[in-house]
C-alpha cells in the first residue's frame, strides 16, 4: 500500500513540474510579418482611367474603395455563367483535390497535438517455459532432474508522456496550423483559377459565336455580289476574271467560317472538364458575344494584400518556416519523458488478479545530445535560410500581384478606347464598301476596287469582334488579379483548421 501512494506522489510531483515548464518555455524567434513592399502603396493603381483625364471608355465602380464579394462572376449578369460556375465549385475535380490536401494538412495538425497528451497501451502476455530434464543439482554420481513446467501472465498497463519543456511539440503544431492555412489559401486560389478559366472560355465561345454570325452576314453578302457579277459577266458587261475574284472571295469567307468551329469546340470541351462533365455529352448553345465589361470595384491599392489568396499562402507559408526555426532550436535542449508502469504478474491464472500480483515501476528518463558533429547548428540554419526565402517570394508574390492588376487595368481601359477607334475604322470601311459598289454596278470601277472594300471591311470586323471578347476576357483577368471576392477573413484561423472536420468530410469518396 505503501508503494502504491509513493506511486501517485511520483507522477503528481513530477506533471505538476511539467506543466509548469511547459507553460512558461519555448524557444524559437517569435513570428512577426515582414514588410511586403519598400514603400506604402499609392492611393490609386496607377492605370485606373480616372487618372487618365478625358478617358470614358470605360469606367470604375464608385466609391473608390468598393470590393468585390462573394459569387464575383455575378456583376456579369450572365444566367449561363452563373450556372455554370455553381457547377464548377461542386464538380471541378483540381478544386476536389485542393480540398482534400487541405483536409489532409488538417489531419497532420491532428497528429502533431497528440504529442501533447501521454500514450498509454496495455499489452497482456501469457508465457509458458520448461526446463530440460537433463539439467538439475548434483547428488554425487547422479544428477537430480528438474524437468518442470511454468506459466506466467501479466496484464501491464504502460504509460508514456514527454512533456513539451522547450517548445518542440508547440512549435511542431503551430508549424503545422499554419501548413494548414497554406493549403486553404491554396484550395480559394485554385477555386479563383478555375472560376476564371470557365468565365473566359464562355466569354471566348461568344466571341466566336459572334465572329460566325459576321461571317455568314459576309458570305451572304459575297454570294450576292457574285450573283451580280456572274450576271455581268454572262450579259457581256462583267469579265470572267471579276467573276474568278468573287467566287473566290466568297469561298475564302466559307472557309473562315468553317475555322470558327475548330476554337468553339476546344472551349466548348475545356468548359466541360471545367465543371466534371464528359466532352462527349457536354454542348453550350449559340450565343453570340453582345456584352461589354461591367465597371468593376478595384478597391484601394492597399487593400489587395488582404484580397489575393496567393499572397496569403505566401504569408503563411513564411509563419511556417518561423515555427520550423523554433522546432530545430528545440533540439539544443534536453528530452524528458515521464514514464510508467502498473499491471498484475503471476505465475497462475487463478491468483492474477489478487492484490498480492500488483507490479508497477516508475521514473523519469533524461536525454541530451552531446556532440553531433555541428548538425543541429547546420539544421538551425537551414530552416532560417528557408524562412528568408519565403520572405523573398512573398515580396515578389505582392510585386507579381500588383503588376497583374495594373496590366490588366492598362488593358481593359486601352480597349475600351481600342474598340471605339475600330468601330469608327468600321464604320469607314462600309462606307468604302457602299461607294464601291455603287461605282462599280455603274461601270466606272473595276471589280477588284469593290474586292479591296470587301476585304478591308471584313478586316476590320474581325478585329472588333476579337477585341470585344479580348475585353471581356481582360475584365475577368482584372477580377482575378483584385482577388475575386475573396479576402483574407475567410481563411480559416489556428484553431479552426485544428477542429475534427464532420464525418462526411473525411470518409472514403466512392
Amino acid at each position: 500500500m505503501k508503494k502504491m501512494k509513493l506511486f501517485r506522489s511520483q507522477i503528481v510531483i513530477a506533471s505538476a513540474a511539467a506543466v509548469g515548464c511547459v507553460a512558461g518555455c519555448r524557444v524559437g524567434p517569435t513570428y512577426q510579418r515582414p514588410p511586403a513592399v519598400a514603400q506604402a502603396p499609392p492611393a490609386t493603381y496607377k492605370e485606373s482611367p480616372q487618372n487618365f483625364p478625358g478617358s470614358d471608355a470605360w469606367k470604375v465602380a464608385q466609391p473608390q474603395d468598393a470590393m468585390l464579394r462573394g459569387k464575383w462572376w455575378e456583376i456579369f449578369n450572365d444566367p449561363e455563367l452563373n450556372s455554370l460556375e455553381d457547377k464548377v465549385n461542386v464538380d471541378n475535380q483540381n478544386i476536389k483535390r485542393a480540398f482534400e490536401n487541405f483536409m489532409a494538412a488538417r489531419a497532420v495538425v491532428a497528429e502533431a497535438r497528440s504529442q501533447l497528451f501521454p500514450t498509454v497501451g496495455f499489452n497482456p502476455s501469457v508465457q509458458g517455459s520448461g526446463s530440460s530434464a537433463n539439467t538439475g543439482s548434483s547428488n554425487g554420481s547422479s544428477v537430480i532432474p528438474t524437468n518442470r513446467v511454468s506459466s506466467l501472465y501479466s496484464l501491464p498497463i504502460d504509460v508514456s508522456w514527454e512533456p513539451d519543456f522547450f517548445g518542440r511539440i508547440r512549435n511542431t503544431i503551430r508549424e503545422e496550423q499554419y501548413a494548414a492555412q497554406v493549403t486553404a489559401a491554396d484550395l480559394e486560389n485554385e477555386r479563383l483559377i478555375e472560376q476564371a478559366s470557365l468565365a473566359q472560355f464562355l466569354f471566348q465561345i461568344r466571341g466566336q459565336d459572334a465572329l460566325l454570325v459576321l461571317l455568314n452576314q459576309t458570305i451572304s453578302d459575297y454570294e450576292k455580289t457574285l450573283e451580280y457579277t456572274r450576271a455581268q459577266y454572262e450579259t457581256g458587261v462583267g469579265t470572267q476574271i471579276s467573276v474568278v475574284e468573287a467566287q473566290g472571295n466568297l469561298l475564302s469567307a466559307q472557309a473562315a467560317a468553317t475555322n470558327v468551329g475548330v476554337a468553339r469546340a476546344q472551349f466548348e470541351h475545356a468548359i466541360a472538364v471545367l465543371i466534371g462533365a464528359n466532352p462527349s455529352t457536354f454542348s453550350i448553345p449559340t450565343q453570340p458575344l453582345n456584352a461589354a465589361p461591367p465597371a468593376i470595384p478595384l478597391g484601394l491599392p492597399s487593400q489587395l494584400l488582404e484580397r489575393r489568396p496567393d499572397i496569403a499562402a505566401a504569408e503563411r507559408t513564411m509563419a511556417q518556416a518561423n515555427a520550423a526555426i523554433g522546432v530545430a532550436d528545440a533540439a539544443f535542449y534536453p528530452t524528458v519523458t515521464l514514464g510508467g508502469s502498473v499491471g498484475l504478474t503471476s505465475s497462475s491464472l487463478k491468483h492474477l488478479f489478487d492484490w498480492s500480483s500488483r507490479v508497477w515501476s516508475v521514473g523519469p528518463d533524461v536525454s541530451e545530445t552531446i556532440y553531433d558533429g555541428g548538425l543541429r547548428r547546420a539544421t538551425v540554419r537551414q530552416f532560417v535560410a528557408t524562412y528568408n526565402a519565403d520572405v523573398a517570394n512573398y515580396r515578389q508574390t505582392v510585386l507579381t500581384a500588383f503588376q497583374q492588376v495594373e496590366d490588366y487595368l492598362a488593358s481593359v481601359r486601352i480597349l475600351s478606347q481600342e474598340i471605339q477607334q475600330q468601330q469608327q475604322a468600321v464604320a469607314s470601311a462600309q462606307q468604302f464598301v457602299d461607294l464601291e459598289l455603287a461605282r462599280y454596278q455603274t461601270g466606272i470601277d473595276p471589280y477588284v476596287n469593290v474586292l479591296t472594300a470587301q476585304n478591308t471591311l471584313l478586316g476590320d470586323q474581325q478585329s472588333l469582334t476579337n477585341l470585344r471578347t479580348q475585353a471581356m476576357t481582360s475584365s475577368v483577368q482584372l477580377i482575378t488579379a483584385l482577388g475575386g471576392g475573396w479576402d483574407t477573413s475567410q481563411l480559416p484561423t489556428p484553431a479552426q483548421v485544428s477542429q475534427t472536420p464532420p464525418a462526411g468530410q473525411t470518409a472514403i469518396q466512392r
